[in-house]
């Protein structure tokens, strides 16, 4: 990293757009507004954001994470729950209202656009191919808007080409918001070679800010040496990145939460640095890695910028009326 005792000359590439989009921005305001309007504590059902930073700073506020509404005490069903950004099957806010709960849907418009058209694909009469990942809590909240039977779940193009459709239905597909455009393409393919009448849902599923910061990261990955993104292991869309900047060009790339899970041992000599950051990591964390870097070498930022956006999701209408205070504001915007 240094030699002769001057540092080594660095080039940071860095990602925009990166980090927070308006649908984590929104999630998380939510949260700090009901904390301020209703004081603590606000239940939280799942982590609001894939992002350890964004939850333990919401804790220090007040928040509880949970899990199931059932883990709420009997003596806190006045406190407010907060459903996370990522969306919840149709029998959550059911559950809540069976137990008399007051909630806050903090789902990303984005990701309820896609429930709806999955709804709208199955009013229709057709069968839905849901393109996504088992497990993950959008795949969980969009499979859970339908009746069983009615949906079946794509993750691959081997799924694709072996899917059996029920017989004499239509059929219609959406897709998780935070999928690798490449990877989705491939398997909208194989779907539409073996079942040409296959319905395709009224607008994009996946979402701008999954597609500007994979397009982003293309721009920076050519002979990156290393290439870095913040996110958690459990976030679809940082671990997409990573992928992406791979296939892209980076001779290596890697997913960290903090500047202290750099593996500087094992980097060796490189002259360039991709980086970007998941759509749940704060700014606060990349500005982190980058003073790493500048502590031992001698760095220089170029921007890698392929768009620039502006979309901006209201919160709902209750917690309108909340003023935040400059350090609330610092923490929605991920900066402190």
């Amino acid at each position: 990293m240094a030699t002769n005792g001057h540092k080594r000359k660095l080039t940071v590439r860095l990602c925009g757009p990166r980090g927070f989009c308006a649908g984590v921005d929104r999630a998380i305001q939510i949260v700090v507004l009901a904390l301020k309007k209703y004081g603590a504590p606000v239940y939280v059902r799942h982590e609001i954001v894939h992002n350890r930073y964004v939850v333990e700073g919401l804790q220090e506020r007040g928040a509880i994470f949970i899990e199931e509404l059932n883990e709420i005490p009997d003596t806190h069903r006045d406190r407010p729950v907060v459903f996370s950004a990522h969306g919840v099957p149709k029998s959550v806010p059911a559950d809540a209202e069976n137990r008399n709960l007051f909630y806050l849907d903090a789902t990303c418009p984005l990701v309820s656009k896609v429930h709806k058209q999955a709804m709208r694909h199955q009013r229709l009469g057709r069968h839905v191919l849901l393109v996504g990942h088992a497990g993950h809590p959008e795949v969980i909240g969009t499979m859970g808007q339908l009746p069983e039977g009615t949906v079946s779940l794509i993750e691959t193009v081997e799924d694709a080409e072996r899917f059996s459709p029920p017989e004499g239905m239509e059929l219609g597909y959406v897709t998780q918001t935070t999928l690798s455009v490449e990877d989705t393409a491939d398997i909208i393919r194989a779907l539409e070679k073996r079942l040409p009448t296959l319905r395709a849902p009224s607008a994009e599923s996946i979402c701008y800010a999954t597609t500007n910061r994979q397009e982003a990261v293309k721009e920076a990955a050519p002979g990156a040496d290393l290439f870095l993104v913040v996110g958690a292991p459990n976030s679809s869309n940082s671990r997409r990145l990573v992928e992406v900047a791979e296939r892209a060009g980076a001779r290596r790339a890697l997913l960290v939460q903090r500047a202290s899970e750099i593996p500087w041992a094992e980097i060796g000599e490189i002259a360039v640095l991709g980086l970007s950051a998941g759509a749940s990591a704060p700014e606060i964390i990349v500005d982190e890695i980058i003073d790493a870097f500048a502590e031992r070498y001698d760095v220089t930022v170029d921007l890698a910028i392929t768009a620039e956006e502006r979309e901006n999701f209201p919160v709902m209408r209750p917690l309108r009326d909340v003023e935040l205070t400059k350090s609330d504001m610092a923490f929605v915007n991920g900066v402190s």
